[in-house]
């Protein structure tokens, strides 16, 4: 099965429209988003076509077909107002017999590593710079932001498959990538 990756929308509608025909094109079975959903963040500037709402109406059409962590600028409401969790600091899933930590980063990330096991794979948001990499006897990857990428990397979403880690770029260009072997 294919799993999708996106973080931090920060409520950019043109961004999400861009990321959610990327899901359609590679015909993921799962949509993970790892955090900062709606809000743009008090350290963040206006993300272009910024509409928390009309993010949430269109996320809203995918809710059963996407797994989500809170990142540090979701709040109770936004949840209100979506139709899956977001609220959980955390969620693990089992894949291909390895354990996919997903977090937004703000609490755990490569430097405060959660209880991990030989083999399994932290992936994490928040800070927009994507990294796919293993560190001693742990895969540790961020996919990016969709939104507002830093450190020159480009708008951007991860994509699982075949134990294969993918990081594209919207035009469905790979420019990083590592094996979960």
């Amino acid at each position: 099965m294919k799993i999708f990756f996106m973080s931090d929308i920060h409520g950019s509608l043109h961004y999400l429209k861009k990321a959610l025909e990327a899901f359609k094109q590679e015909n993921a079975g799962y949509m993970v988003i790892l955090g900062d959903h709606l809000y743009h963040g008090a350290r963040n500037p206006l993300p272009l076509e910024y509409s928390p709402k009309e993010v949430a109406e269109l996320l809203n059409g995918f809710a059963g077909r996407i797994i989500s962590v809170r990142g540090n600028c979701d709040s109770e409401v936004d949840e209100m107002v979506l139709d899956f969790p977001i609220m959980a600091p955390y969620s693990t899933v089992l894949y291909n017999g390895r354990r996919l930590f997903l977090t937004h980063g703000h609490i755990y990330n490569e430097d405060r590593l959660p209880s991990l096991s030989a083999g399994d794979v932290l992936i994490y948001g928040h800070t927009h710079v994507p990294k796919a990499e293993k560190k001693g006897n742990i895969f540790i990857i961020n996919p990016g932001t969709i939104t507002l990428p830093k450190e020159n990397s480009p708008n951007s979403f991860g994509v699982l498959e075949e134990n294969v880690f993918k990081i594209k770029d919207f035009k469905g260009r790979v420019f990083k990538q590592i094996a979960l072997s």
